[in-house]
């Protein structure tokens, strides 16, 4: 079958195994002919690996200098044939952990997936039985990388909390594009409910993160001096009413708070828990968030054009070479946060950026900001858009289906 790249607004429907492969390879190289990562991990859990952050930080784990080995949970959708002959593609995430695998197997690494929810406790204890029979019974760094929309209970109810994406306290109208049409719209979002309040902090806040450490330090599944990492993100001034003082960033400010009190709990093991915030990148997440898309606009051109821009992969290996197992040890702010947003907020990238979004509107977005690089970075999450790739291919997609 030819595969052909299907959008829904934001949304992804199809993805692409070769353009996966080539976005793997892509990652693997940088990794490769980066400055190395040393005294870093060995044994290393990324919770929600396939994708994104996670998937960037195995890659540049595992090639560019540690030679860690890798337990990595996500929980994706494999290939499939309905029973009318149907072929569904199943999701990029997927095929990155296919090929992220076999590369580092093929380097001699070990790389073990689990596909399942990371809400789950089934999965936690999959993840302490790996630890056992692959790392020897102990990791060194777990890597929190978890972006979701709900956080089933668990309580035999079948219920659900959902996150959202809304201000607090006052509505807010705000500008975002439509990836399908390569339009330009105006949203208006409502101030958020306590209960909407409420639920994202519980699906994309700190709590489960805590979970996931609770479960490994009891079944003593911890090196001594190990350490636990999450990803967040702040943002300039401009985009704080949607974010950083909306739903989202009440659920950061919770991971935050999470990151200080499960340092202080790691005291006994020698340990540390750090939250990072990065810069702002294309992300399957990040791309819903109305206000960000013409942010990442111009900020994509600053950067490119000053030399500064990094994706995913960049920002990882860049963290865990400088930020987190350099020479000096873990840096941190004054609030114990790693920033690795330290290049985007300089203040000529900002005031770059804020001129060109005071000129920005829909007649000009895809001149003025580098509209064609989100683009291209959006669709390459899915497989597609890679130069090498031969798109009019022909896949047989049922050799991917899992027997």
């Amino acid at each position: 079958m030819r595969i052909e790249p299907i959008i829904d607004g934001v949304i992804a429907r199809s993805a692409h195994p070769l353009g996966c492969q080539a976005a793997i390879e892509q990652q693997i190289k940088f990794a490769q002919q980066s400055d190395p990562i040393k005294n870093g991990p060995k044994r290393v859990l990324i919770i929600g690996a396939s994708s994104g952050f996670g998937l960037a930080a195995r890659i540049a784990l595992t090639f560019g200098g540690a030679n860690a080995d890798t337990i990595g949970v996500s929980f994706e959708r494999a290939p499939s044939q309905s029973e009318t002959g149907d072929i569904h593609t199943g999701s990029a995430g997927w095929f990155n952990n296919l090929y992220f695998e076999q590369a580092a197997k093929h380097a001699g690494r070990t790389a073990i997936t689990i596909n399942g929810d990371a809400f789950a406790n089934e999965t936690r204890e999959h993840v302490v039985e790996a630890i056992e029979t692959y790392f020897e019974g102990e990791v060194d760094l777990v890597i929190y990388s978890v972006a979701a929309g709900i956080r089933p209970k668990y309580d035999g109810s079948g219920a659900v909390w959902r996150s959202c994406i809304k201000p607090v306290s006052d509505n807010v109208t705000g500008s975002s594009l439509d990836l399908e049409h390569d339009r330009w719209m105006e949203v208006q979002l409502p101030a958020a409910t306590p209960q909407e309040l409420d639920e994202t902090i519980k699906v994309m806040g700190g709590e489960d993160w805590q979970h996931w450490i609770d479960t490994l330090v009891n079944a003593e599944s911890v090196s001594s001096g190990f350490k636990t990492l999450a990803f967040s993100y702040i943002g300039p001034e401009l985009t704080h009413p949607i974010y950083l003082d909306g739903t989202l960033g009440c659920a950061k400010v919770d991971l935050h708070q999470t990151s200080h009190s499960l340092n202080l709990e790691l005291a006994n093991f020698d340990g540390n828990a750090y939250a990072a915030v990065c810069k702002a990148v294309v992300t399957k997440a990040s791309v819903f968030i109305p206000g960000l898309t013409p942010y990442l606009l111009a900020l994509y051109r600053a950067m490119k054009e000053k030399g500064t821009h990094e994706e995913c992969i960049g920002q990882m290996q860049r963290l865990f070479r400088d930020k987190l197992y350099g020479a000096n040890g873990a840096q941190v702010d004054g609030e114990r946060l790693i920033r690795m947003d330290d290049w985007e907020m300089s203040p000529e990238i900002q005031r770059q950026v804020n001129d060109w979004l005071e000129q920005m509107d829909a007649s000009n977005f895809t001149q003025l900001g580098d509209y064609q690089g989100v683009k291209q970075a959006f669709m390459q999450l899915n497989g597609f858009a890679w130069p090498e790739v031969n798109y009019t291919a022909e896949i047989d997609m049922t050799a991917f289906i899992p027997k």
